[in-house]
């Protein structure tokens, strides 16, 4: 069954700017979806529809079976937010927010302890649970965060960057949660990462959103697929070399990557480096870096937006630093 599907969901802001135009997806119930793009791209737009805090300008959207724009209450019910800011209270202990958050839903309060206590020992936080959030650890309230979003159960869980601002050994212990969340629960996740490894690593199918619209859809697998191709990246002593290197033997495509460097595309980097480091030696040019890439979703999609997830990183900087020092108080 579908758990969300919308049909030329449009976002029209001023009437002129098209956030998001005339989407169409399909989710699946117990799947874990991500969703990828460029800032800008559309994808707060969407989430934001899905979740009924906006309405759509034209188009429909069935969430877990209802309307978004007609039953609009039904859907806040079986949804659960995870936001990327932190947003429990740090002067209530993880078990207190967690009880505060069950009397939004009228989930009643013997129900409430036992899918506490349940969620609590999920990620490992009934030590801490009677701790004030303040004193927690940023990995900490991100497991909180996470579970106080389940605290209704709800059949759907938007998850935006769930592990934005940790460090690379929490940010993989927080996938092992989301998993064993998706398993016991069956819930449906909906995923918004600018760790392209994370997506790769969580959803089973993803899209790449860019002006409001998908560009493609799959499995990661079949996304990585979709270049036919793996990536020489070059970086020459000089802007000379890096231009002569369009013309080196088995390239299918070859860009700009920077000063002095070039992306060259091949069929087979086993087959084509020895061609391409000939080709160096008998032009006599200085390499200053050459790595070779097999497919990855970051060069997907940096084909289909044309910029790299890590330019999109640089303009979360200041979020990001906000939440890690929140972390540390």
């Amino acid at each position: 069954m579908k758990a969300i599907e919308t049909k030329n969901l449009t976002k029209i802001y001023g009437g002129h700017l098209k956030a998001v135009d005339a989407l169409n997806l399909t989710i699946d119930e117990g799947e874990i979806y991500g969703l990828a793009g460029p800032n800008g791209a559309g994808k707060t737009t969407t989430i934001n529809m899905l979740v009924t805090r906006i309405t759509p300008t034209s188009g429909t959207a069935i969430v877990g079976g209802f309307d978004i724009t007609k039953n609009s209450i039904d859907v806040r019910r079986l949804i659960g937010v995870v936001p990327q800011d932190f947003t429990a209270d740090e002067d209530l202990t993880g078990r207190e927010n967690m009880m505060m958050v069950s009397q939004f839903y009228d989930v009643p309060k013997a129900k409430a302890q036992e899918t506490c206590n349940s969620l609590l020992k999920l990620v490992n936080l009934e030590e801490a649970a009677d701790r004030l959030v303040r004193t927690y650890s940023g990995g900490m309230r991100k497991r909180l965060e996470l579970i106080i979003g389940l605290i209704h159960e709800p059949k759907i869980l938007f998850l935006d960057e769930p592990t934005l601002g940790l460090d690379v050994q929490t940010r993989t212990q927080m996938w092992n949660y989301v998993k064993e969340i998706q398993s016991r629960l069956n819930v449906t996740i909906i995923l918004t990462s600018h760790y392209l490894e994370e997506i790769d690593e969580l959803a089973g199918r993803v899209s790449i959103i860019d002006h409001g619209k998908v560009l493609i859809t799959g499995t990661p697998a079949e996304l990585k697929e979709s270049l036919k191709g793996d990536i020489i990246n070059l970086t020459l002593s000089d802007q000379k070399g890096a231009d002569l290197m369009k013309t080196a033997p088995d390239a299918l495509e070859v860009t700009d990557s920077g000063p002095n460097a070039v992306r060259i595309k091949v069929i087979s980097a086993d087959e084509s480096l020895p061609k391409i480091i000939n080709f160096i030696s008998q032009h006599e040019l200085s390499t200053v870096k050459l790595t070779v890439q097999k497919p990855t979703l970051d060069e997907v999609f940096l084909e289909y937006t044309g910029r790299s997830i890590r330019d999109e990183e640089g303009e979360d900087t200041r979020k990001m630093a906000m939440n890690m020092r929140r972390a540390r108080q």
